[in-house]
């Protein structure tokens, strides 16, 4: 980021925390991702978003719920009851995550180390009937926050080698290579391991 890109977060930083209370869900998690995509960490903000967010994330969408915790987890910024209230508001809903949130909910956990057991349970449940909708960096994701945070799953470990047979070819490098490294697969059933 330019000195002058960087600039413009930190002015977009320092007018949204005084109002930071009247964003919505949606605002709340877009500035959020926003700062995180662009590699821009703004500690006060972050914090002032979570002081606004907890209260209402029974109001967040699944992908605005996934947003704020990938964002959290892209940025490494430390706030566990933050993680711990999107799991509670994620559990009742997590059959209405798609893909790409259910693998970036449990990958920023992981990439925070903040264990939640009952999320991961429930992550699993909801991917496994959609296993056939993950693209190969959302099962390698998938599998590598649950192998990192030790959680054992075999079915959904077995439907995700199902699923990733036929999209082999679309894995990068560092997908294949972390992915089988992991280990779920490790000590995978013979009959998937032998397909």
């Amino acid at each position: 980021m330019d000195h002058h890109h960087k600039m413009l977060f930190d002015e977009v930083a320092t007018a949204a925390i005084p109002i930071i209370g009247t964003f919505k869900s949606q605002e709340l998690a877009n500035i959020v991702n926003a700062f995180a995509k662009m590699d821009h960490h703004h500690p006060m903000l972050f914090d002032e978003v979570a002081k606004a967010a907890i209260p209402i994330f029974s109001t967040f969408k699944p992908q605005e719920l996934a947003n704020i915790v990938n964002a959290f987890a892209k940025t490494d910024h430390q706030d566990p009851m933050l993680f711990d209230e999107v799991a509670k508001a994620a559990i009742p809903i997590i059959d209405t995550f798609n893909s790409q949130g259910l693998a970036n909910t449990v990958n920023a956990f992981a990439k925070m180390d903040h264990q939640h057991p009952m999320l991961f349970d429930e992550v699993a449940k909801a991917a496994i009937p959609i296993i056939g909708t993950f693209n190969s960096q959302e099962l390698a994701n998938t599998v590598n926050a649950f192998a990192k945070m030790d959680h054992q799953h075999p079915m959904l470990f077995d439907e995700v080698a199902i699923a990733a047979i036929p999209i082999i070819g679309t894995f990068t490098s560092q997908g294949l290579a972390n992915t089988l490294q992991r280990k779920p697969f490790q000590s995978s059933t013979p009959s998937i391991r032998n397909s």
